[in-house]
Order: structure tokens, then C-alpha cells, then sequence
């Protein structure tokens, strides 16, 4: 018992000081992304709210890591903080807790970077987003094999990039050359977010490997397959264009073996370029292939039948979709193997629910 009575004042005093305290809780499972693209941009600003109002929502070591961060200066002539990106990733502790911001000044980092799985929270910054930094290598399948081509890879969980273009520089696949294939970037790590982030390559310049990702207001070019592997990611007004030249173009390759996996690739208020009509929106890599097409402008690089697969018998197990897109490439009258998505339907790919990014996503880092 107390020994004084706490008048009403004190107590309504106490409450507005409470309820001002309380962070945001916002839950994704009940906020789809909206349809109109002009609205794109406040709606993820009220969902990816900064740490501060959302401690109560957020992954508990994310909450940790991301309270302390540790900033290194890097500039491609070698003068900032650590001579190069890997000797930056090397001073990081396996196990590392916080978070590690690799801040890059503009120039070309000619390096093959790998992070690997026990080196969580880490970001590389692009100081100057109207002059990207540019991380470029020449690996090829042939020497590397195709994931581990990449000029990135990235395996650990809580990974961002922003203001960055990421480049594989080996020569155009001809159809002759073995093992030409040559990714940019590999993401085998869990909840990872690309923001204004480039990819540049031909075959296979994306492999999004396994995990939780989204990738928003990039822009990702390529030829065959060149988003490709088993994550589960959405792609948020992002380009994603087609280069001219191969007489049958592939988009994305995802690798969905059964219904029992949780993966599969979203795209929402894309936007597909090219022209020409060469570019299969997708194909089955694996039985089960997943991939939605949600209220993204597709031109005429769109192949008419929209869709094809690896093997015979894919054409029952695939899971092809596509809800309210426009443009010439998405005349639905042609279209193979493919969908037309009824609300209910779509509704499971047009929300962050379906990478459950409340938990984690946060807006891109600035320095």
C-alpha cells in the first residue's frame, strides 16, 4: 500500500507522459503497398521508421547492433581509413554486434569483395549518390563458378547497401565461351535491403541466393536468367532492364523447388525497358518456381507469352502471377503457364508481410 493518495491530476499527468513514450508499432501484415506509384515513397517512410520509434517492433540484435554504430572512411585511391573494401572487411570481428558502416567516397574499387556469414551488420555507403561509387571485378564461371563469380558476395544476415553500383566486367557471353557467365552481386544472407543500389552484368548478374531481401529505387541489367536463385525478395520501383543483342532474353530464374519452401520474388511498380519482345518475364530454373508481377509498366522488350519453363511438367507445379500491370508488354492475351491474380490472390505479395519487414527494415543509412 502507498502511503499517499495520487490525485487525479498526478495520475492524468502520468498517463500522457506514458502514452507519449510508447514507440510506434506498425505491422506490415495489415499495410499493402499501395497502387498508386506517386504514394510509393511516404508509404515505406510510415512503415520503415528510424530505430527510435521502433524498439518495441524490431529485432532485438538489430536494436543492439544498429544503437552503435562504427563509421570507416574509404576512398578508392587507398588514402581513407583501411587501404582497400577487404582489408575494411577483415578488420571486422567474426561475431561482430554492431553495426559497421563502410562509408565510400566516389571512384572505382576494381576488387572481388567477400563478407562472409559471421560478419553481420554491415552497410556500404555511397557518400554521394548523384556519383556512386563503382565496385567492379571481371570474374567469370569459368573461373570462379557462376555464384562465386560475383564481385560481391555477401552470406551474413543485416546487410545494407545504398548510392552504390556494382559491376561485373567480363565480356558479353557469345553462346561459344564456357563457363561466361559472371554475376555482379550474390546475397546469401538473411533481411538485406539494397537502396538506389546498380547492378551491371549480362548472364546471371543477380543471384539472389536465399534469404529475405528488398531492393528499392535500384536499377539491375542483364541478358539471360539475370536474377536468379532462391531468395525470398521483393523489388520495389526498381528498373529492371533488358540489353538488346541475344535473340531470347531471360528476366528472373528463381529456384522454388517445392510448395513447402518459402521463396520467391516480387515485383512491384517495376519498371521493365527494352525493346524488341525477346525478354521472358521468368522461367522455372526449378519445378516450383515463384514469381508475381504487381502494378509494373512492362514495354514491349516483354515477350508475348510472358512466361516459359526449364523442363516439361514444370507447367503444373509453377506459381507464375501478374496483378495489374500495364504497357504494352503486359497484353495478357498470349500469355503461357502464367495467372491473372484476383485481389485476394496478390494481396500475400503486395505487402512487406511477405518478408516480414516490420521486424527489420529500416530507411536507407545516411552518414
Amino acid at each position: 500500500m502507498f502511503g499517499k493518495i495520487v490525485s487525479c491530476i498526478s495520475v492524468k499527468a502520468v498517463l500522457v507522459s506514458l502514452i507519449i513514450c510508447i514507440p510506434i508499432v506498425i505491422s506490415d501484415d495489415t499495410v499493402a503497398i499501395p497502387a498508386d506509384s506517386a504514394q510509393i515513397n511516404s508509404w515505406f517512410d510510415g512503415i520503415a521508421q528510424p530505430l527510435t520509434a521502433r524498439k518495441a517492433t524490431l529485432d532485438p540484435a538489430l536494436v543492439t547492433a544498429e544503437g552503435e554504430a562504427k563509421v570507416i572512411k574509404l576512398k578508392s585511391d587507398g588514402s581513407g581509413d583501411f587501404k582497400t573494401i577487404n582489408d575494411a572487411i577483415a578488420s571486422i570481428p567474426d561475431g561482430n554486434t554492431k553495426r559497421v558502416i563502410l562509408s565510400l567516397a566516389p571512384g572505382n574499387y576494381s576488387e572481388k569483395v567477400k563478407i562472409g556469414m559471421y560478419k553481420p551488420f554491415i552497410t556500404f555507403y555511397g557518400e554521394d549518390p548523384n556519383n556512386m561509387p563503382i565496385l567492379v571485378f571481371g570474374g567469370t564461371a569459368k573461373v570462379y563458378n557462376t555464384v562465386e563469380s560475383a564481385t560481391l558476395i555477401v552470406e551474413s544476415d543485416y546487410f545494407s547497401a545504398v548510392n552504390l553500383k556494382i559491376v561485373n566486367s567480363a565480356p558479353r557471353p557469345d553462346g561459344k565461351a564456357e563457363g561466361a557467365q559472371a554475376a555482379a552481386l550474390r546475397i546469401g544472407g538473411n533481411k538485406a535491403s539494397f537502396y538506389n543500389v546498380k547492378l551491371y552484368g549480362f548472364q546471371d548478374t543477380l543471384c539472389d541466393d536465399r534469404g529475405m531481401h528488398l531492393y528499392k529505387d535500384c536499377y539491375i541489367e542483364g541478358t539471360v536468367d539475370f536474377i536468379f536463385g532462391s531468395g525470398k525478395s521483393i523489388y520495389l520501383n526498381t528498373e529492371v532492364h533488358v540489353i538488346p543483342g541475344d535473340p531470347v532474353a531471360v528476366i528472373a530464374a528463381q529456384a522454388r523447388v517445392s510448395d513447402s519452401e518459402d521463396t520467391g520474388y516480387s515485383f512491384l511498380h517495376c519498371k521493365i525497358t527494352g525493346s524488341g519482345g525477346i525478354a521472358y518475364l521468368g522461367r522455372s530454373w526449378k519445378p516450383a518456381a515463384k514469381v508475381v508481377y504487381a502494378y509494373t509498366e512492362m514495354s514491349d522488350v516483354v515477350n508475348p507469352e510472358g512466361w516459359t519453363i526449364l523442363e516439361p511438367g514444370h507447367e503444373k507445379t509453377v506459381f507464375f502471377g501478374e496483378y495489374n500491370n500495364k504497357g504494352p508488354g503486359a497484353n495478357l492475351d498470349k500469355r503461357k503457364y502464367n495467372k491473372k491474380l484476383t485481389d485476394a490472390d496478390a494481396k500475400p505479395f503486395i505487402s512487406l508481410a511477405f518478408l516480414e519487414g516490420s521486424k527489420w527494415l529500416l530507411p536507407p543509412t545516411k552518414v
